[in-house]
């Protein structure tokens, strides 16, 4: 019995961490062992993850197995592209310029600043008394 060939690539956006198995196939979408249209209830969430596929012609053809942590469905969806578009550089070195050239493959560094002592948030103040 052949074992097939799965080309794996993690993606991180906010606090969520995607673990990302791609292999061809017929195009199915697994997240955390449901299919994406039960695990994302926004339009806008189940559109991102399909991005990468859309820049590359490649809609259908590989079927994406994914397990993702933390944060909330938008970070999620986020951690996901990135992931999928690295698993598909991976898989073939030619889909990187379209990918890099829409943007899929820059890490978003942008994280939550964290709560400093003496304010009752990251930046938030005291309330001003003059007496």
């Amino acid at each position: 019995m052949a074992t097939e060939k799965f080309f794996y690539a993690t993606g991180r956006r906010k606090t969520s961490a995607a673990r990302v198995f791609l292999k061809p196939g017929k195009g199915t979408f697994e997240i955390n062992g449901k299919k994406a249209d039960e695990y994302l209830k926004r339009m806008q969430s189940k559109l991102v993850i399909e991005q990468p596929f859309d820049a590359i012609d490649q809609v259908g053809k590989y079927d994406v197995i994914v397990t993702v942590a933390g944060g909330g469905e938008n970070g999620q969806a986020g951690a996901i592209r990135l992931g999928v578009a690295r698993a598909l550089t991976a898989l073939n070195p030619e889909f990187r310029p379209a990918l890099k050239k829409a943007g899929f493959l820059t890490r978003d560094p942008r994280m939550v600043e964290r709560k400093k002592y003496g304010l009752h948030g990251a930046r938030r103040k005291g309330q001003y008394s003059k007496r």
